[in-house]
Parts: structure tokens; sequence; C-alpha cells
């Protein structure tokens, strides 16, 4: 049993086990609403969408730092996208969010770097100022993706371009030294750095391609449901949570090799959830405590408590 549990493949079997025992338990309370072949495609384009933002914040989490800025960086890259597709098309749905995202995400990283104060705050002032551009760009409108470029939104385009996502993702992790110093940044810091790794380079790294993934996900996002409405007041904030709960299942299942994994079956989990919620008949509103459990209960797993530390 425990060369079982030292196994590289037990996290990822644990994880399809919960999936099935999920979708089994509400396909039972709601055999007529939930769980069908047709309905669960639909629930995996979603867990699609999300997982491929996950992927962007693993590089950012595993490091230490938080970047809350996910959801203003999809808003405004989505309105990107969708201006762009109207003078370029596919050209610009494509290239235009991926300029943008990752330039977000280098801003995150450089202001991150050279302000020496917390991510969470950093990210979060830089959320309004993001928030503020999309409101610029709408002039407070929606935007509509034309429906001759709506191809990401669907089977197999959608499933194609996250693929590639999952695969860049775990590739750059595994074989490059972006991917070494990261873990390595990730595990101790000041060892890292006595090492000779350059720690502020690698995390405005991390935050580059974290934006490069966002920029990858606004594709997604904007082609699955057609239009974008511009935020404010930090409103966008809604949309960090769920791609951060599948981060935080490759945080916890990292240790057994395969983390972009366990942050699409992660996803994939948290999507059977709200939906089955839904299908019992309950408030569109419960999606919000799942959240908020499903991120207590994740963090709580994932967290190792210190002895006498001081939580702040």
């Amino acid at each position: 049993m425990k060369k079982l549990k030292q196994s590289q493949y037990y996290g990822i079997g644990i994880l399809i086990l919960m999936l099935v025992v999920f979708w089994a338990v509400f396909k039972v309370l709601a055999p007529t609403t939930f769980g069908s072949p047709a309905k669960l495609a639909t629930y995996m384009k979603s867990a699609l969408i999300y997982a491929v933002g996950g992927c962007g914040l693993y590089f950012i989490c595993v490091m230490g730092p938080f970047d809350m800025s996910v959801g203003a960086n999809i808003v405004l890259s989505s309105i990107v996208a969708c201006n762009a597709s109207e003078k370029f098309g596919y050209a610009g749905l494509i290239i235009a969010p991926l300029i943008c995202g990752t330039i977000i995400g280098l801003i995150n990283g450089i202001v991150y770097i050279k302000l020496h104060i917390s991510s969470l705050i950093v990210t979060c002032a830089l959320s309004l100022i993001y928030e503020a551009f999309s409101v610029y760009a709408t002039n407070g409108k929606n935007v509509i993706l034309a429906t001759n470029y709506r191809a990401f939104g669907d089977y197999p385009v959608n499933l194609i371009l996250a693929l590639i996502a999952y695969l860049l993702c775990a590739f750059i992790l595994k074989y490059t030294k972006i991917g070494t110093y990261t873990y390595a940044i990730g595990s101790n810091e000041v060892v890292a750095k006595n090492m000779g790794v350059n720690v502020p380079k690698y995390k405005i790294v991390a935050f580059t391609l974290a934006g490069f993934f966002f920029g990858l996900q606004a594709i997604l996002t904007i082609s699955f449901g057609t239009s974008m409405t511009s935020a404010s007041n930090l409103s966008s904030m809604s949309r960090n949570f769920t791609p951060l709960m599948g981060t935080f299942f490759g945080l916890a299942f990292k240790k057994y090799g395969h983390p972009v994994i366990a942050i699409v079956i992660g996803e994939m989990i948290i999507q059977l959830m709200f939906n089955g919620f839904v299908a019992l008949g309950a408030p569109t509103t419960i999606q919000n405590v799942v959240t908020g459990v499903a991120l207590l209960a994740i963090v709580a797993l994932t967290t190792k408590p210190v002895k006498g530390l001081v939580v702040k």
C-alpha cells in the first residue's frame, strides 16, 4: 500500500475517483437534469477554459505570490480580441489577446518586483487600472464576437487550443530552465538565490507566462460566451477564483509529478459540483457557496501549518 501511494499515478487515480463519485452522486439525486452526455460535454467546455487559466496561475502560485488581476486581464484581453477580430479576422482574435495578456502579466511582474510589496496589493491595484481600460475600450457597452469567428467556442477547436495550452505548460515545467527555477524558488527562495538563481527575473517571467495563458483563456472565453462586458470597482475579481481552484488542485497533487493533469481534472470536479447543485434546483448563487467552501477546503489541504508560526 505504501508503495502504491508513492506511485506517480496514485494522485491522478484519486482525482479520477473523485470525479466519478461526484458524477454518480448528482446523477442519482437528479437523474433527469444532470449528467447526460450532452450536458457533460457542456460542463467540460467550461472546465477546459478555466483549466487554461489555472495552468497560468500555477507558475505564480507555486512560487508563493498570487495574481488577483486574472479577471481584469481576461475581461480586457477578451474585449481586445473581439475588437481585433473585426479588423483582422481570426489572426486578430488569436494574436491580440495573447499580446494583451502577456503585456499585462509583464507589467504585474515588474511592478511587484520593483515596489517590493505584497503581490495581492499590487495586482488588486492594477486590476482597477485594467478595468478602467476595459470601460474606455467599450464605452461601457457590451462587445459581441461576430458569428463567423466563434470556432474556439465549441468542439473540437476549443479542445485543440486547450490541449496545446496544457502541453505547453507541462513542457515548460518539466523540460526547461524556467520550470526548474520555478520549483526551486517555490521550494526555498533563499536557497535558490544562494545557488545563483536570479529570483526577481524568474518571478517576472512567471507573471509574464501567466499573462500569456490568461490571453489563451480570453480567446476561449469570448468564443464560448460570445460577448463581454467591461468591469469596474473590482467586479472582475469574480473571475479569479474558479481558475485558482484548479491551480490549488495542481499544487496539492504536484508531488505525484502531474500538476497539469491535476488542474484539468480538478476543474472538471468543480464544474460537476456547480452544475450538480443547479440540477438539484439550488439557485445559481450556490456557485459562490461552492467556490468559497472548495477554496477553503483545498487551501487547508495544501497548506502545511508550521507550529508557532503567526498567521497574518
